[in-house]
């Protein structure tokens, strides 16, 4: 994982995607597929995006209850938080472009 992505669980969560900066959070699995298939577009938007956007990831398999809070029932599911509200929700593999379209809608 790349040093410009967080790897997010309970005791981090609350506070990073309350913070004044979006943060894009990736709630994913290491056994899907199209999980370890987005993983290298998020690095490259984390690194693209640096200071105008965070980047998180979320093992659904270790963080349960985050993924049950936030309607998580297929992965990956990308969350882009803005001040802790969910204010854009990705889910199944999605290229580039088409994400940053999104994101850039809010950073």
């Amino acid at each position: 994982m790349s040093a410009n992505i967080a790897n997010l669980d309970s005791s981090s969560f609350s506070t990073t995607i309350s913070g004044e900066r979006p943060v894009l959070v990736d709630f994913w699995a290491p056994w899907c597929g199209p999980c370890k298939a987005i993983a290298p577009i998020l690095e490259e938007i984390a690194t693209e995006l640096d200071g105008k956007l965070s980047v998180g990831k979320v093992n659904v398999d270790e963080n349960e209850a985050i993924s049950a809070e936030y309607g998580v029932r297929a992965i990956p599911t990308l969350l882009l938080f803005k001040e802790g509200s969910v204010v854009e929700q990705i889910v199944g593999m999605t290229s580039k472009d088409a994400l940053l379209d999104k994101l850039n809608a809010h950073v």
